[in-house]
């Protein structure tokens, strides 16, 4: 049997990127998407948890800020920790593995081009 786990969003960032680096320096981009959707006359809107590495991270915290809209494409992963009451705990998470800015001002395309060679 064949398994293919590939998802695609466009939304808002919930909150700015944040940037850290990880022990072998790979930079790592942790942030919120908001996804709406309407169906008949209610609004709904989806929460994703979402990370990217390399050079792409460091493109996203400098490029985006809160309330941004992206697309994002990538796939879903299963995080699990044991809690401080000793419960066990877990969620999914998407791992951007592409991603397009939506809309930019002219002075960051004019960067990114320069910048981000991917």
């Amino acid at each position: 049997m064949a398994n293919y786990n590939q998802c695609i969003f466009i939304g808002n960032l919930t909150r700015d990127v944040q940037l850290s680096y990880l022990p072998s320096q790979t930079a790592l981009a942790e942030f919120g998407l908001a996804v709406n959707s309407k169906y008949k006359d209610k609004d709904n809107v989806l929460f994703i948890d979402c990370r990217c590495f390399g050079k792409q991270a460091e493109a996203l915290n400098k490029y985006t800020s809160k309330g941004d809209p992206i697309f994002v494409s990538g796939r879903l992963d299963l995080d699990s920790w044991e809690a401080q009451d000793g419960t066990k705990r877990s969620r999914h998470k998407l791992t951007v593995e592409r991603f397009q800015f939506l809309s930019r001002q002219q002075k960051q395309t004019e960067e990114a081009d320069e910048d981000i060679g991917f």
